[in-house]
């Protein structure tokens, strides 16, 4: 259970929120004409006991996550009455279907992969959120494409806490600016940067890693997602990930043979394929920050940031830099960006505590306290940025505010045998020297019938 403690500004905080929230009224989602499961009355129920004052919530966030997000809850505890018991769960995506058998949900649960939240929304046991938000305006205010990953049926059954932006390039800051390298704004540019940085002898351009014990080769498939998206679009990708055309399909392989002009040629990385296989993901981005850098470019999420040495990170304005992932042609707007989000699902729709819970959660107010303490994005375009601690992170989620659509992580769409399973595995092969074309087949013949 979080703390109770909260300051008179949070608690003023708290008045205003659940004045707005009591004032808003729900605006039935426009495309849930075409059904869906699911009541639109607050029939969605579980066996907990609803006007209680008692909100149930079931998440991830362990350790100073966990601290955050309790930090963020505080104000609202203290104004609403309402007291959230929060549990985490690492392994969250198994705990919620045993739980779900077993007649034991929580009222709320938060998904960070859209198929979990599909899976139990098919089942009847999520209430879809235009029947407690007003869904225009939530639309409205989130980084646009978020809610698609929460759709089936014409209904929407999730909405996001907390936004990832995975289309992010870092690089070293001081060393950067001494040799005078400017931010590419086409897949062409950015090419030229790295040929440009092999020409100049001064560093390896790409730092990578990718092992991450039994989940080794996530890196990879982030780079085979951006590169698909970049290449080809929005609509290709979505087509891509939801199995409307082959994993194999041209426009793929395509994305792998662009990837291999990167990583499996010349001396592009940072220790060749086997310090790849080999270096925990958490320690990429160190040898950019040795002196001379040995490498300068590191393609990942905002995450990042947690994974930098300390004192990187306790003076990050200065010492790094970011620019998003380019697209293939420049453009007057920003690309659109891969990412992800952790979606909050109502399994409790006749509870109107955790409705009134769901509201604030989901809201652009939510989430100041995390911000200020850092690892967190709002996924509202409406947020306040001034709460993040630092101009990188304000860089950050500007990409993700301005980017005309966010699209989900691929490997968090697909089923999980392909996801977390072979595209994982193929990744590994493949930069072991797999031909792009035998990779990608061997991951479509595995895609579930």
């Amino acid at each position: 259970m979080s703390s109770r403690r909260a300051s008179k500004r949070g608690a003023l905080a708290g008045v205003l929120l659940l004045t707005a929230f009591s004032a808003s009224a729900c605006l039935q989602d426009p495309d849930a004409s075409s059904g869906g499961t699911g009541g639109i009355n607050g029939t969605v129920d579980n066996n907990q006991a609803d006007g209680d004052g008692v909100v149930t919530v079931l998440g991830a966030y362990g350790g100073d996550e966990q601290k955050n997000f309790e930090k963020s809850l505080v104000a609202f505890e203290k104004e609403s009455g309402i007291d959230i018991k929060y549990t985490a769960d690492t392994d969250f995506t198994t705990t919620i279907k045993t739980r779900v058998a077993a007649g034991d949900t929580p009222d709320i649960g938060f998904f960070p992969q859209p198929g979990g939240l599909l899976e139990q929304a098919a089942a009847g046991k999520v209430q879809p959120i235009d029947t407690f938000l007003d869904f225009d305006a939530i639309d409205k205010s989130l980084v646009p494409g978020i809610l698609e990953s929460a759709r089936l049926n014409g209904r929407v059954f999730g909405a996001p806490v907390r936004l990832a932006n995975k289309s992010i390039v870092w690089y070293p800051k001081k060393a950067w600016d001494a040799a005078g390298y400017k931010v590419p704004t086409t897949l062409a540019e950015l090419n030229d940067l790295t040929a440009q940085m092999k020409s100049d002898g001064i560093t390896t351009p790409w730092c990578m890693a990718w092992n991450a014990d039994q989940a080794t080769g996530w890196v990879g498939t982030d780079w085979i997602e951006q590169l698909v998206l970049s290449l080809d679009g929005p609509d290709v990708y979505k087509q891509w990930t939801s199995h409307e055309i082959p994993f194999d399909d041209p426009a793929v392989v395509k994305a792998f043979d662009a990837f291999d002009k990167i990583a499996r040629t010349g001396d592009n990385v940072y220790g060749g394929v086997k310090t790849v296989v080999n270096t925990q993901v958490a320690e990429s981005m160190v040898p950019a920050f040795r002196d001379p850098p040995e490498c300068m470019l590191e393609r990942q999420g905002n995450f990042e940031i947690s994974f930098l040495p300390a004192a990187i990170q306790a003076d990050l304005d200065n010492e790094v830099g970011v620019f998003p992932f380019p697209s293939l042609k420049a453009g007057t707007t920003a690309p659109p960006i891969l990412g992800g989000a952790d979606l909050a699902a109502l399994f409790n729709g006749n509870d109107d505590d955790a409705i009134q819970v769901m509201k604030f959660l989901t809201s652009d107010q939510f989430g100041a306290e995390w911000a200020h303490a850092g690892g967190w994005l709002s996924p509202h375009k409406t947020f306040d940025a001034s709460n993040y601690p630092n101009q990188t992170t304000k860089d950050i989620a500007k990409q993700a505010t301005d980017a005309p659509a966010l699209l989900f992580d691929g490997s968090d769409v697909m089923p999980k045998e392909v996801g977390s399973g072979t595209f994982w595995t193929g990744m590994v092969d493949w930069i072991q020297g797999k031909s792009s074309q035998a990779t990608a087949a061997a991951i479509e013949k595995s895609w579930p019938q």
